[in-house]
């Protein structure tokens, strides 16, 4: 009854509108709960300074600063399958698929190279109480170049950016049922192509590190036949205390010319790595594991409002493996998992 009340209020929300307005109502996708790294997501959300990271770009491009290795991983993602009413689903902040690929990423040094589907929604559904039929369907995915940039004379900083390009499509039809005929009530099927960049600094100063991030800083996403949009901006800053098996993280993120909605982000990792000494000329073998766990909040105002997070990780040599559970309201049973596998060297 709760979706088909919300259904048909969308549906009358959009009627009244515009003819030139899209069926969305945001394009927001910097948010704790999209990231694609298991290691950030286990310590809270977000990932403004551990450079460990093989996703670390997606969160702060100026930690592939450090970066000196070459790797390649790949993230899924799993959920548990839910209702969800229309207004979540013209939110395309939402990534609606109970399980999917969700980041691969190419590092080089300094550099890397990754791919994202950001968005991917799909409904079809006719209301038989009120003959109203909906099919909407919205994929937008996503190629990433990063970089990071640093300078002799500072050694302990670094800075980064990330250049986006974005290629979608909208399919969108709403129809009502008059006797055994349906009769179309809007149709849309539009294609849409945009570009937008993140901006990130990076410093280390004693056992603490410090970074920050402003997300699609600049964007613009051009319809075929629509005005053209831009994303919202967010920045998000963060520290990290220990530099050793022991780490503690910080962070905050908000909105940028919006109303904030700002998270708070607080996480704690431990490691554990050994090394067995190999023969003659043969280096020794390496492995380890972390721990992680985190929570992140608007308010923490009730345990409904709150995102436990945990989450950990093992390696043997140049392969690695993580895995984090989101855990919204402090239902472990009701927690998305997001895991990454992937070879470094």
């Amino acid at each position: 009854m709760k979706y088909r009340f919300s259904l048909l209020l969308w549906l009358i929300v959009i009627g009244l509108a515009a003819n030139g307005s899209l069926p969305i109502d945001s394009f927001d996708y910097a948010l704790p709960e999209n990231n694609v790294s298991a290691i950030a997501l286990g310590i809270g959300g977000i990932n403004l300074t551990d450079v460990g990271d093989p996703f670390a770009s997606y969160g702060n491009p100026a930690l592939l600063g450090f970066n000196d290795e070459t790797s390649f991983y790949v993230a899924y993602r799993l959920s548990d399958k839910k209702e969800y009413d229309f207004g979540e689903i013209v939110s395309v902040s939402n990534v609606l698929k109970a399980s999917q690929f969700k980041y691969f990423t190419l590092n080089a040094g300094q550099f890397a190279f990754s791919y994202q589907p950001m968005a991917s929604i799909n409904i079809s559904e006719l209301d038989q109480d009120t003959n109203m039929a909906l099919y909407h369907d919205y994929k937008l995915d996503k190629i990433q170049f990063s970089a990071g940039i640093t300078d002799k004379k500072l050694p302990n900083v670094t800075a980064g950016i990330n250049l986006k390009y974005l290629n979608g499509r909208l399919v969108y039809l709403t129809e009502r049922l008059e006797g055994s005929n349906l009769v179309r009530e809007r149709f849309i099927d539009d294609k849409v192509k945009g570009l937008s960049g993140d901006i990130g600094l990076y410093g280390k100063y004693g056992s603490g590190s410090y970074g920050i991030s402003f997300y699609d800083v600049l964007s613009r996403m051009w319809w075929e036949n629509y005005p053209s949009k831009s994303i919202q901006r967010r920045v998000a800053a963060g520290a990290q205390y220990g530099t050793g098996a022991s780490k503690t993280f910080v962070g905050i993120q908000s909105k940028i010319a919006k109303k904030p909605e700002t998270t708070y982000h607080f996480g704690y990792g431990y490691g554990m790595v050994s090394e067995s000494g190999g023969f003659g000329d043969a280096e020794p073998t390496k492995q380890g594991f972390d721990l992680r766990i985190g929570f992140y909040s608007h308010d923490f105002y009730g345990a409904d409002n709150i995102n436990l997070t945990l989450g950990g990780g093992y390696f043997y040599q140049v392969f690695r493996f993580d895995f984090s559970l989101n855990s919204k309201g402090l239902k472990l049973a009701d927690s998305e998992l997001l895991f990454s596998i992937g070879l470094g060297m």
